[in-house]
């Protein structure tokens, strides 16, 4: 591990030295105003001796409390506590720390601290107060999000995507990009979150693409080529992105096997309904009549930007922010055009 750890600070450009082994001398190397080392028992203080009351969330590294540190200056957080059960350990922690230890982005969650003491290993987040986008869109007693509230979401997380592949010293694949992975702060603002499967990838450039990779992801989301193929690109996380735009838009799960066959998987029922000409009729039922002609069709565009068989005539992260933004026009344009016409009568 010591040197995959080394090999990632290196190809990552991070300037803070990076020590040989995670614990005392980890928390000494990395930047203390960005990244804290928080000891058990302030952890523990935090989550009330980690009550289960205080558990907002599960996933595959393990349960996510609601905590409060420090008690001069009480701060909300989100604590993430690897379950000793979970397939992941070491290496996908320390993958998040490093990937986020001098990352600030406004659409890319911050991470505040961690704590390796006792064999546990924790990470601390900023709480974001609106969960994830996913409980905003099914299963869920929140009241549904509004189109243009939608399109700024999806907005916000293509820009913390389009950051990782372009605005570092190397490209960062997410891997694991889908809609309980973008959460939403307490005005709504989208942060991509959960960089636990970008450890794989951060040492490629643009122009190549990794070739027998082990398959991480979540299905529904991969994309089909890199299941066969095993041949990973940017464009991966452009397919993922595309899944998410689509359950933005029919407030469906990505795969529900309990739909009919043709309809369980949403992107290839998606597809096959817009060659149909039928897209309209499968949408969220509390967007109906709610969205622009105009702004549909740009957004169906690009949410089924994914469907050419050739990768090279796929949208690259920066086309998909382009095409949302312009879809956004479309619809306050649309609805200050509506303004208009109910202020004349």
């Amino acid at each position: 591990m010591a040197s995959a750890l080394a090999k990632l600070r290196k190809r990552l450009g991070f300037s803070c030295p990076i020590e040989e082994k995670l614990g005392k001398t980890i928390a000494s190397s990395l930047p203390g105003e960005l990244c804290r080392h928080f000891s058990l028992d302030e952890i523990k203080t935090a989550t009330d001796n980690f009550n289960e009351e205080l558990i907002v969330g599960v996933g595959g590294f393990g349960p996510v409390y609601k905590g409060f540190i420090d008690e001069g200056n009480p701060r909300t957080m989100a604590i993430k506590r690897l379950n000793p059960s979970s397939k992941q350990g070491a290496p996908e922690f320390s993958t998040e720390i490093l990937l986020l230890c001098q990352i600030r982005y406004v659409h890319l969650i911050q991470l505040i601290g961690y704590c390796y003491d006792e064999r546990e290993m924790i990470l601390v987040y900023d709480f974001m107060a609106n969960g994830t986008l996913r409980c905003h869109l099914y299963d869920t007693q929140r009241d549904s999000l509004l189109w243009k509230q939608r399109l700024q979401i999806c907005i916000g997380a293509a820009r913390g995507l389009h950051y990782l592949h372009s605005g570092l010293k190397h490209l960062v694949i997410h891997r694991d990009v889908k809609t309980t992975n973008i959460l939403l702060d307490n005005k709504l603002v989208a942060k991509v979150s959960d960089f636990r499967l970008s450890k794989l990838t951060v040492r490629l450039s643009l122009d190549n693409i990794a070739d027998s990779m082990m398959v991480k992801g979540t299905f529904g989301y991969l994309e089909p080529k890199y299941i066969r193929r095993q041949k990973l690109t940017e464009k991966s996380d452009v397919y993922s992105f595309d899944v998410v735009l689509l359950e933005v838009l029919c407030a469906r799960k990505a795969l529900n096997p309990k739909l009919q066959e043709e309809q369980w998987h949403l992107a290839n029922w998606a597809r096959n309904c817009n060659k149909k000409g039928s897209i309209g009729e499968i949408i969220d039922p509390n967007l109906m009549g709610k969205i622009a002609p105009k702004c549909f069709k740009v957004y169906v565009e690009i949410a089924m930007a994914c469907v050419q068989d050739q990768r090279i005539q796929w949208p690259k992260m920066v086309d998909v922010i382009d095409k949302l933004e312009l879809a956004l026009e479309l619809q306050e344009k649309a609805d200050g055009d509506a303004e208009d016409v109910r202020t004349m009568n």
